[in-house]
């Protein structure tokens, strides 16, 4: 049987994620509602996958850093609504173990969160722009039902919602960090002096 180095085997994780996002693809072209795709919990798995077969840290810790605020997103608003799907769990549950098993090569480093903050804005304006108002992808259109009394505009919500995510994710990369921290040098490589 032939050996795989560690890369070969860490590339071919890759395809998990790949499976998770195009599992839920099929799902929801069959209910027609395509637009869903560009949840953060399932681009994530496209993002991670990429950087998983093109071996790039910042995407995979990006992906990694949104498992965390996803996962507890999906199950108070999915599953404790409308019940456990297999697409779903392996696009949330499948997505996060991934993660995690990339990031005890990848890491975590200080600085992910911040990309993963600006990632988000920008898929959330894709969304806007590119999803149907009533499938309000990634709240990119309306005050989320349950809030429109302490949210009388949309843009009060956004605001909120936009300081919400910074600290969620800020968190979930602290989290990450704890577990698998990014390895700091201890020199300057042109110094040779402590870079701390």
């Amino acid at each position: 049987m032939m050996k795989l180095s560690p890369q070969t085997r860490l590339r071919l994780l890759g395809i998990l994620p790949l499976l998770f996002f195009l599992a839920q693809g099929v799902h929801y072209r069959s209910i027609d509602q395509l637009g869903h795709m560009l949840w953060m919990c399932n681009i994530g798995n496209l993002v991670l996958a990429l950087g998983l077969f093109f071996e790039k840290p910042l995407l995979v810790r990006v992906a990694a850093i949104w498992t965390i605020p996803g996962l507890f997103i999906w199950f108070f608003y999915v599953v404790l609504a409308w019940g456990v799907f297999l697409t779903s769990t392996l696009a949330h549950v499948g997505g996060i173990a991934v993660a995690a098993l990339a990031l005890k090569t990848y890491r975590m480093d200080r600085n992910a969160w911040r990309y993963a903050f600006g990632w988000s804005l920008l898929v959330q304006l894709i969304s806007r722009f590119v999803t149907a108002p009533e499938l309000n992808v990634n709240l990119a259109h309306a005050v989320q039902p349950g809030f429109e009394r302490t949210f009388p505009s949309y843009w009060m919500f956004w605001l909120a919602l936009t300081v919400a995510t910074a600290i969620w994710l800020w968190l979930s990369g602290l989290l990450w960090r704890a577990v698998w921290p990014a390895l700091e040098p201890s020199t300057t490589p042109a110094t040779g002096v402590s870079a701390r």
